[in-house]
């Protein structure tokens, strides 16, 4: 495991230096840089080298007038380099303007992150980053922030031999503990009496009782007069139920379908480890979807927690039907407004890779438009598919009032049309599927779980409280 414990640079000068630079006038006219022949390669404008060391040994990084993601990347780069130099103790004189500062250094403390937990042999590291040019504010909050990133990655890398729904239970009510918001579980007999017929469902299969959890931060001082509510897909595992999964690229990877309730939790880490003054309330189904002996069967029809009947034709299209009973469940604290975060389809994933997240619901165009700028602002971009009402045929069932799966064409859009079934607030609905796991490293985001949300909400609910009005 690697600690980067980041302090603000005091009085006392460090002999090794990073220094990172906006242009390369300021690399040229810095005090701090004793070797101009070594810069003298980016004089011609063309950048051949991302660092280098002078004669002293400092360690000098360039940038140039580059977007924030930019910077991020550029801290993952630095965070390879001090990997792999022997000393532990570094200071870092940033020199760019207050957003890069902030935006490299969250890359490079979101570039620590490792999951060893299991292996015999572990590796740790701990490095002492003093830092000037950020101030005490932001650092505090980059390190909440990574932090509740880093709680959400390893949920997700957990096995589920381990993280089965009653064990997430009791992770997320230590979690409240630490961090400061309330948790109450839900146990199968609770679920049973608010008669969630799709969490049911899904767990028929299963010898694992499922857990439904609500979690619930007020800060000091709310701004909303409603709750925002979070809802977020907690399907421990998914083998597709009888419709089931191949196993390689599929099934072998879904211990991470619980990556959108994940999220949730480590936005609420970051909200509360924060003390936003926001309302806010989490809500999370979880149960693991098998084959069991008694598993619901493709043509079974299953009614829901709203009253609504189902025909379920694809057992494998289970998340939409947990999140459809907590989508209605939080209609009684008549939200400001809900989103939910899911890995729910495939179709998402393959229309826009693992580079942005698919999203649709019936929100004012000003509220997408702010929930898109959040996803600019930490490079979790939102792509916007329509509900246009005719897809509604392709849910259409012969013999309930809808059915759990459209066909092939749209994927996305119908999984989100059964969604919309079940609300009557403002709404947005993120299919995480791509960005959640990663098969290969992908700079700061790492591998596997990349806890893809966490940021992205944080940065959301933080702009609401500097509002005066709703959305």
């Amino acid at each position: 495991m690697t600690q980067l414990n980041l302090k603000v640079l005091g009085s006392n000068a460090k002999s090794n230096q990073v220094v990172f630079l906006a242009k390369l006038e300021a690399l040229q006219e810095s005090k701090l840089l004793k070797d101009y022949q070594k810069a003298s390669i980016l004089a011609d404008g063309k950048e051949k080298k991302f660092h280098f060391r002078d004669e002293s040994g400092n360690l000098f990084v360039y940038i140039a007038d580059e977007s924030e993601e930019k910077c991020r990347k550029q801290g993952n780069q630095l965070f390879s380099s001090l990997s792999s130099l022997k000393l532990t103790e570094w200071a870092i004189y940033l020199e760019a303007n207050e957003e890069r500062n902030y935006a490299f250094i969250e890359g490079l403390k979101l570039s620590s992150y490792s999951f060893d937990k299991y292996k015999s042999s572990k590796v740790d590291k701990s490095y002492e980053i003093y830092l000037s040019g950020l101030s005490e504010e932001n650092l505090a909050e980059i390190n909440s922030l990574c932090k509740a990133n880093f709680t959400a990655r390893t949920l997700v890398n957990e096995p589920h031999s381990f993280l089965n729904a009653n064990q997430y239970s009791k992770e997320i009510t230590q979690l409240g503990q630490e961090f400061g918001f309330s948790v109450k579980v839900l146990n199968k007999a609770a679920i049973q009496e608010h008669k969630m017929g799709g969490v049911l469902a899904v767990n028929k299969g299963s010898i694992q009782e499922p857990t439904f959890n609500i979690l619930e931060y007020k800060g000091s001082n709310a701004c909303n007069n409603k709750p925002i509510v979070l809802v977020g897909k907690g399907v421990m595992y998914d083998t597709g139920g009888l419709s089931l999964k191949p196993t390689p690229g599929s099934m072998d990877l879904m211990k991470s379908d619980m990556a959108g309730s994940a999220a949730v939790v480590g936005a609420f880490c970051a909200i509360a480890s924060q003390k936003l003054p926001i309302h806010v309330i989490g809500l999370i189904p979880a149960t693991d979807n098998r084959p069991g002996l008694d598993a619901v069967v493709p043509g079974d029809v299953i009614t829901m927690m709203s009253g609504k009947s189902v025909e379920v034709l694809n057992t494998d299209a289970e998340g939409r039907l947990i999140l459809a009973d907590a989508l209605h469940y939080a209609k009684q604290y008549e939200p400001e407004f809900v989103i939910d975060l899911a890995t729910l389809t495939g179709a998402a994933a393959r229309a826009i890779g693992s580079q942005g997240i698919v999203c649709m619901g019936n929100a004012s165009e000003s509220f997408k438009n702010s929930l898109k700028e959040s996803g600019l602002a930490v490079h979790e971009r939102l792509v916007e598919f329509p509900l246009w009402e005719e897809y509604e045929a392709m849910i259409k069932s012969d013999i309930a009032d809808i059915k759990n799966i459209g066909g092939a064409a749209a994927g996305a859009t119908t999984a989100g049309l059964f969604l919309q079934h079940f609300v009557d607030y403002p709404w947005m609905h993120l299919d995480i599927a791509g960005a959640a796991f990663l098969t290969s490293t992908d700079s700061y985001r790492g591998k596997n779980g990349t806890g893809v949300g966490v940021r992205l909400i944080y940065n959301f609910i933080k702009k609401r409280t500097q509002l005066n009005g709703t959305f």
